[in-house]
C-alpha cells in the first residue's frame, strides 16, 4: 500500500528512477516503464525509436493495449508528440472501437470531430474523483485525456485505481451503498450549470420526457417550466470482462459536503434543499452522512495517483477500472478529451 499512496509531490522525484525494460513487439518500437510497483497504475509507454508513428502501432498491437489496460487500468503514452485534435482523435480511433459525440451533459467545447475540451470548472478548485458519467444510465467504458499545453503550474489529473477504493471503504459504509445504491437529484437551470435545453440538446418537453423515460430517469417539471430529474444507480458494479468490483459513482461530486466551506454554504444560503442545483442521497431518499462522504474522500486521497502533464503525452483510461479528478492550476492549460464504447448498467 506505501506505493499506492504516490502523489504529485513524489512523482517528479521517483520518475526518473523507474524500472526500464524493453517490449518486443515490432523489433521494440515502444520501451515499457512500470509506475513503481508493477501492479501500480499507470503503465507507460515511451518511444523505443524517433519519430515512432504511436498511432500505427497501436492500431496494429491493440490487444497488447487493451490486455494492459485491463491490468493497470490506465496507461499513460509519453513523448509521442502528439499535440493536434486531429492526431488525438486519429490515435484515439486506434485504441478504441468507436469514439462518441454525446457532448450535451457538461460545459465543454467541440475542438475537432470527436474531441473535446475538458469540462469548464473553476481553476482554482479541484474537481473531485469520479469515473465519467456514472450518475448517466450510459457511461464510457474508455477515455483518453491528451496534453496539447500544460498549465504553467498544477492543472494534473489525479488517477485513483477504483477496485482499491472499493477494497479499502470502511466495510459498513460499502454494504450500505451496496444495498441501498445512490439517489442522484438534479435541477436545470436555476442560475448555476447548464438548462434541461442545452442538456438534451432539445427545446421539446415531449422530447426530455421520451429521453428521461429510456434512460431509467425519473422527472418532473416545476411551475416556472424548468426541470428536476432523479435517478438511482448502483455505487459498485464489475468489470464486463473481468468481473472484478470497483467502486463506480460521482457521489463525492454531488454530496454537499465534498465542496469547499464557502460553496456549500453559498448554496445553502440560496436554494432551498429541494431545489440545490445537485445533491445526492442513498437510493432510498435518506440522507447521505457527511462522514460518510469524508470518509469515502480520504480513502481516494490515500489512493491517488499524480503525475506532471507534458505537451503530447495521452493517458488512456478504463473508466470502470479508474476514476480521474484535475488539479487546481495557474496560467493557460489545453487538454483533448475523447470518449469511447457505450456502456450502460443494463448490459451488465
Amino acid at each position: 500500500m506505501k506505493q499506492l499512496k504516490t502523489t504529485n509531490s513524489n512523482f517528479q522525484h521517483k520518475f526518473p528512477k523507474i524500472g526500464r525494460k524493453s517490449i518486443n513487439l515490432q523489433t521494440e518500437l515502444i520501451k515499457i516503464d512500470n509506475f513503481g510497483d508493477e501492479q501500480t497504475l499507470p503503465l507507460v509507454i515511451k518511444p523505443g525509436i524517433p519519430d515512432i508513428d504511436i498511432a500505427d502501432w497501436a492500431e496494429t498491437n491493440r490487444e497488447f493495449i487493451d490486455t494492459n489496460l485491463i491490468k493497470y487500468g490506465a496507461i499513460l503514452f509519453k513523448g509521442f508528440s502528439i499535440t493536434t485534435a486531429a492526431a488525438f482523435e486519429r490515435f484515439g480511433l486506434a485504441v478504441c472501437s468507436e469514439l462518441f459525440n454525446e457532448n450535451g451533459e457538461h460545459p465543454r467545447k467541440t475542438l475537432s470531430g470527436k474531441v473535446y475540451t475538458p469540462v469548464f470548472y473553476p481553476a482554482e478548485s479541484k474537481l473531485l474523483w469520479h469515473n465519467e458519467n456514472s450518475f448517466n444510465h450510459r457511461w464510457p467504458v474508455k477515455i483518453l485525456f491528451g496534453c496539447c499545453q500544460p498549465a504553467q503550474q498544477g492543472g494534473e489529473t489525479p488517477i485513483v485505481d477504483s477496485r482499491m477504493v472499493f477494497q479499502l471503504i470502511e466495510p459498513k459504509i460499502r454494504e450500505k451503498f451496496v444495498e441501498k445504491q445512490i439517489m442522484y437529484v438534479r435541477n436545470y437551470g436555476n442560475g448555476l450549470g447548464l438548462d434541461w435545453q442545452t442538456v438534451f440538446q432539445t427545446q421539446s418537453k415531449a422530447d426530455v420526457e421520451k429521453l428521461c423515460q429510456h434512460n431509467l430517469i425519473d422527472f418532473e417539471w416545476k411551475n416556472d417550466g424548468r426541470l428536476r430529474t432523479i435517478s438511482i444507480r448502483p455505487s459498485v458494479i464489475k468489470h464486463p470482462q473481468t468481473g472484478e468490483i470497483s467502486w463506480f459513482n460521482q457521489a463525492q461530486h454531488w454530496h454537499l459536503a465534498c465542496l469547499d466551506i464557502q460553496t456549500r454554504e453559498s448554496l445553502i444560503s440560496s436554494f432551498k434543499e429541494e431545489d440545490l442545483p445537485r445533491n445526492c442521497f442513498y437510493g432510498d431518499g435518506t440522507p447521505i452522512e457527511d462522514s460518510t462522504m469524508l470518509d469515502i474522500c480520504a480513502v481516494y486521497q490515500r489512493l491517488e495517483v499524480c503525475f506532471p502533464w507534458e505537451q503530447g503525452d495521452i493517458l488512456l483510461l478504463d473508466n470502470v477500472l479508474t476514476a480521474h479528478a484535475r488539479n487546481p492550476y495557474v496560467g493557460e492549460r489545453k487538454l483533448f478529451v475523447a470518449m469511447s464504447e457505450l456502456m450502460s448498467f443494463s448490459n451488465l
